[in-house]
């Protein structure tokens, strides 16, 4: 699969790289490409913002993480402070996609879930 022209300034696949990959994969014309993908990336906050997990068959799966408050330090001048407890994302691959990155199985097309 081929991606538009990266810019060298930032060389990550991006919600720009993806509505065009829609308008040239799809059809989709450029508008409807551009507000699909802030839907799809909205949909995914909010369910993560009300604590629920996202799973994308075949990509992987995205949870909250509460972590516990601990003791920590500041690196500079060794003084000890609290880091409160916090919510976290965290991501983990799914075998799949852990496959096509190891170079196991040939990267297929855009996954069903992106599409």
């Amino acid at each position: 699969m081929e991606f538009p022209a990266e810019n060298p300034e930032t060389p990550a696949l991006t919600k720009a790289h993806l509505a065009e990959l829609l308008f040239d994969k799809i059809g989709l014309n450029k508008r409807e490409s551009k507000d699909m993908i802030e839907a799809f990336f909205e949909l995914i906050s909010e369910r993560l913002v009300e604590g629920k997990d996202v799973k994308i068959s075949g990509f992987g799966n995205f949870q909250i993480r509460t972590k516990a408050p601990r003791p920590g330090r500041n690196p500079r001048t060794g003084e000890s402070i609290p880091i409160q407890a916090r919510r976290v994302v965290t991501f983990h691959a799914s075998h799949k996609l852990k496959d096509q990155i190891q170079g196991d199985k040939p990267a297929g097309q855009v996954p069903q879930a992106l599409v």
